[in-house]
């Protein structure tokens, strides 16, 4: 079984910045890509970021292009996204999601296997 525990949300300032960490665990966990996603009260679940461990290759949604940036830890199976220049529009409950195999519907929901509990991001402005 894979389990995966997202950290380091909290409330910011506007224009501040967080840095969330996406742990996984488990002995079968062998990931193709993880990837993050956010959800604002009152709308959809909606996609922010992924990383391809064997490509290196990371996709970014356009509200977050150029302010956020998706790495991973080689040491350890954890993911991070540092989100800079945050907006008040930024906040959400983000979540970490992991597929073991590539699919062509990564940017949604539907693509990925495991799904972490969620952390939660406030900005004020």
């Amino acid at each position: 079984q894979v389990q995966l525990v997202e950290s380091g949300g909290g409330l910011v300032q506007a224009g501040g910045s967080l840095r969330l960490s996406c742990a996984a665990s488990g002995r079968t966990f062998d990931p193709y890509v993880t990837g993050w996603f956010r959800q604002a009260p009152g709308k959809e679940r909606e996609f922010v970021a992924h990383f391809s461990w064997r490509s290196g290759i990371e996709v970014y949604a356009d509200p977050v292009k150029g302010r956020f940036t998706i790495s991973k830890d080689h040491a350890s199976n954890t993911v991070v996204l540092q989100m800079d220049s945050l907006k008040p529009e930024d906040t959400a409950v983000y979540y970490c999601a992991a597929s073991n195999v590539y699919r062509s519907n990564l940017h949604t929901q539907l693509g990925y296997d495991y799904w972490g509990q969620g952390t939660r991001v406030t900005v004020s402005s």
